[in-house]
């Protein structure tokens, strides 16, 4: 039958009796109908234009073997089906579906179960992965997993409405530029929701991250925008809800940072904008390293964190103005909305905190409360210029 495309459509079975004889008989641009069913002829090597459409469900199985479907063709669409247990191996990436080098690759509404890496795209350029459930192996230890959708060399790609739990890292960039993530959930991954390095002009938003091993790290680039995220309960001895590590030139704005050990650790960051988030009931709202500078932090909203902002040095060089802070009690007589004194987001007890993680045990202690009541009397005690100089007395809306 002529498709739409100018291409015939192959049904299996029915016209073959196989995925591979399939394959083979198809012309370039033809489109390959998969019935319900269960299929487990190793691994489909695609190395032409067509599109291989799941009807009812059918079941890729890789028994633990093989990398399931290898797409060494641009123009090529996968969807509809359940990919089940890949093979594994130490020294090669196997995945449920990988395509490498190639253009126009549609990877959509897709289950991939039980495998080793996801979707894995080498050096690929204008592709969309959209739709698909991505779980990983129950019961392995972080090395013998791969990443749920992991990307590598690529550029000008869309990875839209997926949700990836169970792996490595929900998704990996390397080496990847001027692609958007947007609207996924990655949750409950071993190491990272979101591991993302030496990757430019990048696009995430209204992306959930939730209960992943150590939060998500944006590490080595620039001119990267996080809008409208959220993080929530990223919550461990190294966790944190985002790790900003040698950012330039980026925005992190919009986003919700809830229940975090930290919510955003921020390391050799520069001339970037971090506002309008709101970072509510995490171990550290902020923890922001000396060696940051020119970063601006606007009209963010602290609520109910055990500490807010803490750094490690006496200098600060970034401008930390028109936030909300719950536990401000200034006044503001002249009623603009600012308060009429500056604010000093971090105390004394939480940078002796900082130097000796085991003192938390006194939070809620007298002696925290006599440090703090010590601070207010000596100032100079905690770095003078970390300030919010303008502190807004109600949330921005």
């Amino acid at each position: 039958m002529l498709t739409e495309a100018g291409g015939f459509n192959i049904r299996v079975p029915g016209d073959v009796r196989t995925l591979h004889e399939a394959l083979k008989k198809a012309n370039p641009y033809d489109t390959i109908l998969v019935d319900g069913g269960t299929y487990a002829e190793g691994n489909l090597l695609i190395d032409k234009p067509l599109v291989l459409l799941g009807v009812n469900n059918p079941v890729i199985d890789g028994k633990f073997k093989v990398e399931t479907i290898s797409i060494k063709s641009s123009h090529v669409t996968v969807q509809g089906f359940r990919i089940i247990n890949t093979g594994y191996s130490s020294m090669d990436d196997m995945a449920a579906i990988s395509v490498n080098t190639a253009r126009h690759v549609h990877i959509t509404n897709n289950i991939l179960e039980n495998t080793f890496f996801g979707i894995h795209f080498t050096n690929s350029t204008h592709c969309l992965v959209a739709n698909n459930n991505i779980h990983g192996p129950v019961g392995r230890v972080q090395n013998d997993v791969g990443n749920g959708i992991h990307f590598w060399k690529c550029s000008f790609n869309r990875i839209l409405n997926n949700e990836i739990s169970g792996h490595r890292d929900g998704i990996y960039f390397e080496f990847v530029r001027n692609t958007v993530i947007a609207n996924n959930k990655s949750h409950n991954n071993l190491r990272y929701g979101l591991h993302f390095m030496f990757s430019d002009s990048d696009n995430y938003y209204r992306n959930v991250f939730t209960n992943n091993g150590s939060g998500v790290a944006v590490m080595y680039s620039r001119y990267v925008n996080m809008l409208e995220n959220t993080f929530d309960h990223n919550w461990g001895g190294s966790a944190y809800g985002l790790l900003l590590k040698d950012i330039r030139d980026s925005q992190i704005s919009g986003n919700l940072f809830r229940k975090n050990t930290v919510g955003i650790h921020m390391e050799g960051c520069s001339r970037s904008l971090i506002y309008k988030n709101t970072l509510t009931e995490n171990g550290y709202a902020i923890r922001m390293q000396a060696d940051c500078d020119d970063n601006r932090l606007s009209f963010n909203s602290f609520l109910v964190n055990t500490f807010d902002m803490i750094t490690n040095g006496n200098t600060v060089l970034n401008s930390i103005r028109y936030n909300y802070w719950d536990r401000y009690a200034g006044y503001d007589m002249q009623r603009d909305g600012i308060g009429d004194q500056p604010y000093h987001p971090m105390n004394l007890f939480s940078s002796i905190v900082e130097q000796n993680p085991v003192t938390v045990i006194f939070l809620k202690s007298f002696l925290a409360e006599l440090l703090d009541t010590l601070e207010k009397l000596i100032p100079g005690i905690t770095p003078e210029n970390l300030i919010d100089s303008k502190p807004l007395m109600k949330q921005y809306a």
